[in-house]
């Protein structure tokens, strides 16, 4: 079993970034990239995105896993090492850190946690479909929402939480009207937040559509609507809309670290230091949206990628370990 002065698990953003900031500081890092488990691939949930648009650095945007090909490149050339494996174990109760996969097992100085968290979604086929093709269905409208394809047209926002209230007014400011789907007949939002969903109602900007879920999203090569159910008559109708935003909520990839790890009520890791990325066991540290659940971008999961690395260099350092 080899001894690593750091492991990096997760190759989203953070991880990647991570990396390189590690193997630039002579660290020679060790990357568990996932596979599959829990929805963590290599490459991490921008694999799933068709265009980025709001990354700096790329004018004229560029396809998600483009863009994570040329982070892992970038890693790999300063000596980032790979294993493309789930971890399946992980024992942070004693030094170094033992970390096991189906194949591998290693143990590690200092570990960065970088699994990333997966947006909730309804399950439907025709939504995963139109999703991973890029044919109008998003998990962001942060991301996605500026997109030519939805100026000016209908869309669809599904929840009725802070979050949906957030991304459903983004929308506004591009989208002709958007139709914000609930299940309850009242919001779970804010006082402040409902204040504000109203007020747009009230200037036409938004229009809700109570006690109704989607069961099923319409359109072959791009939204064309969706087909909503009523929860309490059961009646179906459709909806024409050119674009349907998931806000229902992210789970985090932390299930690897119950019981290991401070998680919160909602499962993200908590970080009990503000602007550091340690978490409540030395020599672990976490960055991006397994321990985010405001921004969840890809420019402030590579910014606490590079946060959590300097921590860790750091943090090897004054344990004598080189």
């Amino acid at each position: 079993m080899s001894t690593e002065k750091i492991v990096i698990i997760g190759s989203g953003p953070a991880g990647l970034t991570a990396a390189i900031y590690a193997a630039r500081a002579a660290l020679q890092p060790l990357m568990f990239e996932g596979f599959s488990a829990g929805g963590l691939i290599p490459g991490g949930q921008l694999m799933y995105t068709t265009e980025v648009e709001n990354y700096p650095g790329f004018p004229d945007g560029v396809t998600g896993p483009k863009m994570m090909m040329a982070f892992r490149a970038q890693a790999e050339r300063f000596g980032t090492r790979f294993i493309r494996e789930d971890v399946s174990d992980i024992d942070l109760t004693s030094r170094p850190f033992k970390i096991k996969s189906a194949d591998n097992s290693v143990e590690a100085h200092a570990v960065i946690i970088a699994t990333g968290a997966r947006a909730n979604w309804l399950g439907l086929d025709n939504e995963q479909r139109l999703a991973q093709s890029g044919g109008g269905v998003s998990a962001c409208a942060v991301c996605d929402g500026a997109m030519p394809a939805y100026r000016n047209q209908e869309l669809v926002v599904i929840g009725g939480g802070d979050s949906a209230i957030e991304e459903a007014s983004y929308l506004t400011k591009f989208a002709s009207k958007v139709h914000l789907i609930h299940r309850r007949d009242e919001l779970r939002a804010s006082k402040a937040m409902q204040e504000r969903f109203f007020k747009l109602v009230e200037e036409g900007k938004m229009a809700p559509v109570w006690d109704s879920v989607v069961v099923d999203v319409l359109g072959d090569d791009s939204i064309t609507g969706v087909r909503l159910e009523n929860v309490k008559t059961k009646e179906q109708s459709d909806l024409p809309c050119k674009g349907m935003f998931l806000a229902i909520g992210h789970t985090p990839n932390t299930e690897l670290f119950n019981g290991a790890l401070d998680l919160d009520d909602k499962g993200y890791i908590k970080l009990p230091s503000p602007g550091s990325t340690y978490t409540s066991v030395e020599g672990v540290f976490a960055a991006g949206d397994v321990a985010d659940h405001v921004y969840r971008q890809a420019v402030t999961a590579s910014g606490t990628g590079c946060m959590a690395a300097i921590d860790a260099e750091r943090w090897l350092a004054a344990a004598g370990i080189e």
